[in-house]
């Protein structure tokens, strides 16, 4: 296991391997591109409308073909099981480089198509990179510091936003070469991930677990064996109910949230973008001084729970109250902001690292992440129309709901893994180290 402070290793090549945090951070990177994405394209989704004339619907396609939804959830599938199969590393010397062609799409898209091809592609490759990438940063942090490492990647994902929505109220001015721009610059962040990237080391975990399989004369496991067990099942379970409810919720406010606002009676793009600037500035302080700092020191199930009533009591204000001023939306914004840092995404890439045995880990946040963003998908594509048609209520309702749940699976069910190595934990959930057990016939 690394440390901390094992930020690079030789090589036999003489050259260095990324380690430690420094890994950390060129790993959770993929956060920021994937969150970056879906901001850039929410802050130019009216754009394009307008420069192609695309009816409500097929903005609602759009964003249901992206990095927020139906894009995301197939790159899961594809990079989950990959990761497994072939190590953690192995995604990392593509999936960028998909990415960077998708957004080239979008940047020079002269027609409806090129954009439609480049939301698909760069869903498609965030997917396949983002659950991958907390499977590795939680098998290369310390035991008792998985949490704060975690945490990096989270921070990584509210950064994305807040640095896109910070450029998209500044380029507004340029309309839609403003929104081209934006998706420029997470080009070039994509390459420079991708060149870092290529000094990663593979992960020392899936090394040791790959090499006992190998010992078996297993080649790979997949979603059959990762389904064959019953401890499997109830942790799937009660992660799509922690995360998929949620972020269910999350796509929307990622995506459409602009629209929320103009429905709402803020018809400014700048007050709008000034709005999501705040919400993602508190998501990166709550990460960094609430999870990071106390998800490894107090108890998780206080932590989220609070992180999880405060996202109920933001929604409740749009769907509840009468006339949402723009105190009240302030409100909204400080309340949702907060709770996404400490929240249930952060404990969902937490938890799924520690639920799950190293063999089929990433197999397993792929299925989850697949499962999260096709609720995502279903609701986008009708989200536009149902918030032109029937309102900020009715749709607020609706999220309220899905965060209620949230709130209650989340609580009563919270795992007891703080602390514990990863061996510990697997140990404890399936009676015995899951490889060793294999190799000496035990099942």
């Amino acid at each position: 296991m690394t440390t901390p402070h094992s930020a690079t290793r030789p090589t036999q090549g003489g050259g260095t391997r990324l380690h430690g945090y420094r890994a950390t951070v060129a790993v959770a990177m993929s956060n920021y591109i994937e969150a970056g994405s879906i901001i850039a394209l929410a802050t130019s989704l009216t754009l394009w409308q307008e420069h192609f004339g695309l009816s409500n619907l097929a903005v609602g396609l759009a964003a249901a073909l992206s990095a927020n939804a139906f894009g995301a959830a197939v790159g899961a599938m594809i990079g989950g099981p990959l990761g497994d199969r072939y190590g953690r590393k192995f995604i990392y010397t593509y999936d960028l480089l998909l990415y960077m062609l998708g957004t080239a799409f979008i940047v020079f898209a002269g027609a409806p198509w090129m954009l439609f091809v480049g939301i698909v592609l760069t869903g498609i490759a965030v997917g396949a990179g983002v659950p991958v990438a907390w499977t590795y940063i939680a098998e290369e942090a310390p035991d008792d510091q998985r949490a704060r490492h975690v945490g990096t990647a989270q921070l990584a994902w509210s950064l994305g936003p807040f640095v896109g929505f910070v450029l998209a109220t500044a380029l507004v001015p340029l309309g839609l070469l403003g929104s081209r721009i934006i998706f420029a610059h997470l080009f070039v962040i994509a390459f420079v991930t991708w060149w870092v990237r290529r000094g990663l080391a593979e992960s020392d975990v899936w090394k040791q677990s790959n090499a006992k399989q190998v010992a078996l004369g297993r080649k790979r496991r997949g979603f059959r064996e990762l389904i064959s067990h019953p401890q499997n099942v109830k942790a799937l379970l009660f992660l799509v109910g922690v995360y998929a409810l949620w972020n269910t919720v999350a796509g929307q406010a990622g995506i459409f949230m602009p629209r929320v606002y103009q429905t709402a009676g803020v018809e400014s793009a700048v007050a709008q973008n000034l709005l999501q600037v705040l919400v993602w500035g508190l998501t990166s302080a709550a990460t960094f001084w609430g999870f990071m700092r106390y998800g490894d020191r107090v108890s998780r199930r206080l932590l989220y729970g609070i992180g999880a009533v405060m996202a109920v009591a933001a929604w409740m204000i749009l769907a509840f109250v009468p006339h949402v001023s723009m105190p009240l939306l302030i409100a909204y914004a400080v309340l949702w902001g907060v709770s996404a840092g400490i929240g249930a995404q952060a404990f969902y890439a937490l938890w799924t690292a520690e639920l799950f045995a190293t063999a089929y880990r990433a197999s397993a946040q792929g299925v989850l992440f697949f499962v999260a963003r096709i609720a995502v998908g279903l609701l986008s594509y009708l989200f536009p129309t149902m918030l032109a048609e029937q309102g900020v209520p009715f749709v607020g309702g609706i999220m309220v709901a899905l965060l209620v749940a949230s709130l209650v699976i989340g609580v009563v069910w919270t795992p007891d893994t703080a602390g514990k190595s990863l061996k510990e934990i697997e140990q404890e959930r399936y009676g015995a180290d899951l490889d060793d057990a294999e190799v000496s016939g035990v099942r």
